[in-house]
């Protein structure tokens, strides 16, 4: 074994970090395989390549994961210097990183270019799956670009083949991604395309897509949980996240079966669009005005952003707290103490840190260690827990407020 770990340091020139070596584009024409501003890489790969997200066995590797923009046929290509073998002796050998990415991928890879520039030429003969819900234009480095938001049907003849491509890209770009099952009716999809000319032809790119599940709440009611959330990277910072996410409440809030909307582990970038979308919504409601909002959180509050607009309890009173920060003048020492002493007492509820903790928390440890750890919590590091978080509360709250200003 030792032998094996010193031939493996005399290359270490073989080793790379798969996120570097990884090349993704949505090809619209033949020069975007040239054209290095049309490239974007993951933002993960432990869920292929294991924690420390490395390959070994080639130098100056470059894995081309190429898609067509608008049919999303993929291609698959390796371009390297040089290589140890795949079977090597000794136990060195190189990793196998075409067979670990084709066991995510779709049977349809071409690994061959002209194959795939073929295939590039035909999205012009491609449109989007589903029902149009929303058409939108944003101007990006002083261009005006359509946009447009569809809900497909699973069962919409050739969709089932095109989400398990489009869903390859979760593997990268969302942590702890799995990839859903399709033959579970419960599944909604909400996808997001770039409507463009090319050579006088009206033609589609994707740009993101949302899932969401719903799930069932009694007695005959439903309760949507958001899952899967992506705009792609060359999109993204242009806005369309939160348009995504209003366009699924337009489509959910109306309907009278839907309880409240839930998600599922949100990271840390989607609770901030969250935030955002939630509060400029409650911004228009009765009982988040500043009047209101200076009395401190009621539950005319949590009832009117549930039947309003689906809010649950917790999201309702977290949207409370960005917004009553928003009238609060921190020059105002009392104004200012009420505000710190209110978000306080809820952060001051058994394990109220932030949900991803305590989820970590309740998996690392065993239910009587972890009471043990809070009871044996001296008055001082509670004090210095809560204002911790209280001080991460009002960075991001500004964050949420600083664009909800931008947004006005």
């Amino acid at each position: 074994m030792a032998e094996v770990s010193l031939v493996r340091n005399k290359l270490e020139d073989f080793k790379c970090c798969a996120n570097d070596a990884i090349h993704f584009k949505l090809v619209r024409q033949e020069a975007d395989l040239e054209d290095e501003k049309t490239t974007f890489k993951p933002d993960m790969t432990h869920q292929i390549f294991g924690e420390q997200e490395s390959i070994f066995g080639y130098k100056d590797l470059e894995v081309q994961l190429f898609y067509t923009a608008g049919k999303l046929m993929p291609y698959l290509s390796l371009q390297y210097t040089d290589r140890v073998p795949v079977t090597g002796s000794d136990g060195v050998y190189a990793d196998n990183v075409a067979q670990k990415l084709m066991k995510e991928m779709p049977p349809e890879v071409l690994t061959n270019k002209d194959d795939f520039l073929a295939t590039v030429d035909k999205d012009v003969n491609f449109t989007p799956y589903g029902e149009l819900l929303h058409s939108y234009t944003v101007t990006v480095d002083g261009e005006d670009r359509e946009f447009q938001i569809y809900k497909p049907d699973i069962e919409t003849p050739g969709f089932r083949e095109y989400h398990k491509r489009l869903q390859t890209f979760i593997l990268f770009f969302i942590d702890a991604a799995s990839y859903i099952d399709d033959d579970d009716d419960k599944w909604t999809y909400y996808l997001l395309f770039e409507k463009y000319k090319r050579d006088g032809n009206t033609v589609y790119a994707i740009a993101g897509y949302m899932t969401a599940y719903n799930y069932y709440a009694y007695p005959k009611n439903i309760r949507p949980r958001l899952s899967q959330f992506l705009i792609l990277p060359p999109f993204q910072r242009q806005g369309h996240g939160a348009v995504l996410l209003q366009a699924f409440y337009n489509d959910v809030v109306p309907r009278s079966l839907v309880i409240d909307i839930t998600v599922e582990d949100p990271s840390e970038d989607f609770q901030r669009l969250r935030d955002f979308v939630d509060a400029r919504n409650c911004m228009s409601l009765t009982n988040y005005q500043p009047d209101y909002l200076l009395e401190g959180f009621h539950p005319a509050m949590a009832e009117e952003a549930r039947t309003k607009l689906k809010l649950n309890k917790r999201q309702a009173r977290r949207v409370y707290e960005i917004l009553r920060l928003k009238i609060t003048d921190e020059n105002n020492t009392s104004m200012y103490r009420q505000y710190r002493l209110d978000l306080k007492r809820r952060l001051n509820k058994p394990f109220q840190r932030n949900q991803r903790d305590y989820h970590k928390l309740e998996r690392a440890l065993q239910p009587d260690e972890l009471a043990q750890m809070m009871s044996n919590m001296s008055a001082e590091q509670r004090h210095m827990v809560l204002e911790k978080q209280f001080q991460e509360h009002i960075t991001l709250y500004k964050q949420i407020l600083s664009r909800l200003d931008k947004a006005a």
